[in-house]
């Protein structure tokens, strides 16, 4: 009852009600939830570690492959970490101030994380289809400031959310039925006209990520008229691999991300828990397998990561003993 007493008085603070008809099975939720952010954290960091470590590895790929990682670890931190505070510790509280710092995080994120899968498609583009001018084109430099580009982009975007948020009149129940400060889930929260935030959010979505689906799309068409223009099955085959992990990667990505992004406007006959615990899981559930699957399609990451796990092991381990 502290908490909601405090909606009434304390005009500077939200609540965070978490997984709202489930709060008696917080702590289960808990438990998994820290499991796959713990899993996500040591995936990407050790991405980040090896790609940083090994001078072979220094190429556009595994650059671009560097900032999801980046992107992605600092997507679910900015998510995750408070949804674990309520769920572990019935920590609820958040003020304004910081949902709206959440809110530009995260969503930032997740543009940018869209901007870096359009970059991939590019480079895999360029190495099968332009082989000869691909170093030339993609130097790591180039790949840097296309990150950049992408960086400035998603901030400019997004930047137009909080501060409308921030010009609207809070009502006194501040009692935000969700994990973390979603913009459509906070922006209900106005006493205000809400039109401006709701269109701009909609058309927001649906602009940079159909934009950026586009350009995939053209990206691959591009890829696979000229696969098919080589003769050797083998060749084929050979091409289209090296895109299997972008294309993986895509469909976890993007079809979690609409669907959270268009239940909150569209989805009134789903349960708002299990819109809660699918939108969670995109942050959870994407940085983990993205690491895997990099890992397993790449023959040179998967080869030096074995290298540094293998120098983990305990040297008992290697020991036979001899009867």
């Amino acid at each position: 009852m502290a908490a909601l007493n405090l909606t009434s008085t304390d005009q500077s603070t939200f609540i965070l009600m978490g997984i709202p008809g489930m709060e008696a099975a917080h702590i289960w939720f808990a438990i998994p939830f820290s499991a796959f952010y713990v899993m996500g954290l040591l995936g990407n960091f050790m991405v980040l570690f090896v790609v940083g470590k090994e001078q072979t590895l220094h190429k556009p790929m595994y650059l671009l492959l560097c900032m999801l990682a980046f992107t992605e670890i600092s997507t679910s931190t900015s998510v995750v970490l408070k949804a674990l505070f309520i769920l572990w510790f019935n920590l609820k509280g958040i003020s304004v101030s910081g949902c709206l710092t959440q809110m530009f995080f995260f969503h930032t994120g997740t543009v940018t994380h869209s901007a870096i899968l359009v970059t991939m498609a590019f480079d895999r583009y360029m190495a099968i289809c332009n082989p000869l001018r691909y170093a030339t084109i993609l130097t790591n430099a180039q790949i840097a400031k296309l990150g950049l580009v992408g960086l400035i982009r998603s901030s400019l975007l997004l930047l137009p959310l909080p501060l409308l948020l921030s010009r609207q009149p809070f009502c006194d129940k501040r009692i935000i039925p969700h994990t973390f400060c979603e913009h459509m889930a906070v922006a209900k929260m106005s006493c205000g006209d809400i039109t401006v935030n709701r269109t701009y959010g909609l058309v927001l979505a649906f602009v940079v990520i159909g934009s950026d689906l586009t350009l995939i799309a053209l990206s691959y068409g591009l890829i696979i008229r000229a696969v098919l223009r080589i003769s050797s099955k083998k060749a084929h085959q050979k091409a289209l691999n090296t895109c299997t992990a972008h294309l993986c990667v895509m469909l976890i990505s993007y079809p979690s991300f609409l669907f959270s992004t268009l239940t909150h406007r569209f989805g009134q006959g789903i349960p708002l828990h299990v819109h809660i615990i699918l939108a969670n899981l995109y942050f959870l559930l994407v940085p983990v397998l993205n690491p895997v699957i990099y890992g397993v399609k790449s023959r040179e990451l998967r080869e030096k990561l074995g290298k540094y796990l293998s120098r983990m092991q305990p040297p008992e381990a290697f020991n036979v003993k001899l009867v």
